[in-house]
């Protein structure tokens, strides 16, 4: 008889539909310990400790998620990240000892999907990853039942069914928790939504420590489509402006 393992998210998995995840990391304790957690939550994992490794492991074993450290020996985990990702899409979850905007934003910007910094909690982590992986099978649902038409709000143009986003009809690249974050703003332009409600309707993740994670991709997300286009309402959240009719 065929064994199934339940996740302390009470999702059911059997050994054949396991999710791969590679950890990236070369702290000998940090990398066990979550591989560890991971494997009692029903994946499989790879381990590397150092870019090249982590460069090759994911192009020989096509991870279905990458948990990637910044600061590698052979070359750091934002070149890893731009390596995978010119291989084939995967989910990023960055991680950083250091409370840096910068890394957080730089690490946004080559295709991580989120961050955590450093020390952080196993359960948290967990919950990330799943988070992440059921994005990603969202986004291939409406790929298979998309949505008519395109968003046009001004000069901004959101095109659900292909996923692509234009800002005076150039392509704007977004990563798939960008263009997530910007669908939901848009399903209710000039609205604002609190940090917490993004935090909820993107991540899928209702703890408010998170929402610096909000925070970083607003500011990665202005950065591609214009800063005009986001409002910040101080002290509650965000919302998308429009042209005024």
């Amino acid at each position: 008889m065929e064994q199934t393992h339940t996740s302390h998210n009470g999702t059911t998995a059997t050994p054949g539909a396991q999710r791969r995840v590679l950890v990236v990391e070369d702290d000998p304790t940090i990398v066990d310990a979550i591989a560890a957690r991971l494997r009692a939550e029903g994946f499989v994992v790879q381990t590397a400790s150092d870019g090249p490794a982590a460069v090759d492991t994911a192009e020989a074993w096509q991870p279905d998620l990458l948990i990637l450290d910044i600061m590698l020996p052979g070359f750091d985990g934002l070149e890893v990240c731009r390596r995978v990702q010119a291989q084939r899409p995967v989910p990023v979850l960055m991680l950083t000892a250091r409370d840096d905007e910068t890394d957080m934003l730089v690490g946004l910007g080559v295709g991580a999907d989120d961050y955590m910094t450093k020390p952080f909690s196993m359960r948290e982590l967990a919950a990330r990853v799943h988070v992440l992986l059921r994005r990603v099978e969202r986004a291939a649902l409406a790929a298979t039942t998309p949505r008519s038409g395109i968003l046009r709000l001004g000069e901004l143009e959101i095109d659900h069914a292909q996923r692509r986003v234009r800002v005076r009809s150039e392509d704007v690249h977004l990563t798939p928790t960008e263009f997530d974050l910007l669908v939901c703003l848009a399903n209710t332009p000039r609205a604002v939504l609190s940090r917490e409600q993004l935090l909820a309707e993107v991540w899928d993740w209702a703890d408010a420590s998170g929402t610096r994670t909000v925070d970083s991709h607003i500011k990665a997300l202005r950065r591609k489509i214009g800063a005009e286009r986001i409002r910040t309402v101080h002290g509650v959240g965000y919302a998308l402006e429009t042209p005024t009719p």
